[in-house]
């Protein structure tokens, strides 16, 4: 395929839906991150490269609406990981592929969506991940929306895992190397600390 062919349209769905564990609790998505919430970041990202950004979020709803078209929650309040916010928005996407992406990584380029997203037109039906040296990065991912019944069925299967329930549909990884900082996962205090030396304040 020409490497001036256009990438399809996408929707975009960015996970915020955690309890924050690793954070003490605290919505990582709204920690401040070189000034501003990380949230703001990503939405800076990803704005140019869809009409149809969505956002996974089980709290502060109105402060997630200002970087959002449309607002994703779990249908189950103990959040139930990344693959029910993932189900929420392939059930609600306007574009024939869902573009995954968890919120504490401000690092990502526009450059790796692309390629993830010219990935999935070479590779018609199927998904593409992130495998980052030897390990899959299932948060970071490209499904096309016809699977949808798919993930569902796994999902009241009893199926938690995004990888597992992927699996069956032959993801395509989009390699790239061990210790990329493009996906460096801002997801505990001290982590955000050690770039951003005003977290917290």
């Amino acid at each position: 395929m020409p490497a001036t062919a256009p990438l399809p349209p996408c929707s975009i769905l960015l996970l915020a839906g955690g309890q924050g564990r690793r954070m003490g609790g605290r919505d990582k998505g709204l920690l401040e991150w070189r000034g501003q919430p990380l949230v703001a970041t990503l939405h800076a990202l990803l704005r140019p490269l869809t009409d149809d950004l969505i956002i996974s979020c089980n709290r502060n709803q109105a402060r997630y609406a200002a970087y959002a078209d449309r607002l994703v929650e779990d249908d189950d309040r103990d959040f139930p990981g990344p693959l029910a916010g993932i189900r929420a928005a392939l059930a609600i996407a306007k574009h024939d592929y869902l573009l995954v992406l968890p919120c504490d990584t401000p690092l990502l380029e526009a450059q790796l969506l692309n390629e993830l997203l010219d990935c999935a037109i070479q590779h018609p039906g199927r998904p593409v991940m992130v495998r980052e040296g030897e390990y899959w990065q299932p948060l970071l991912c490209v499904i096309p929306v016809q699977h949808a019944a798919l993930l569902e069925a796994a999902w009241q299967q009893g199926e938690r895992s995004p990888r597992r329930a992927l699996q069956p549909l032959d993801p395509v990884a989009l390699q790239c190397l061990a210790g990329d900082p493009r996906l460096a996962n801002l997801n505990t205090p001290e982590l955000l600390s050690q770039i951003n030396p005003h977290a917290g304040h």
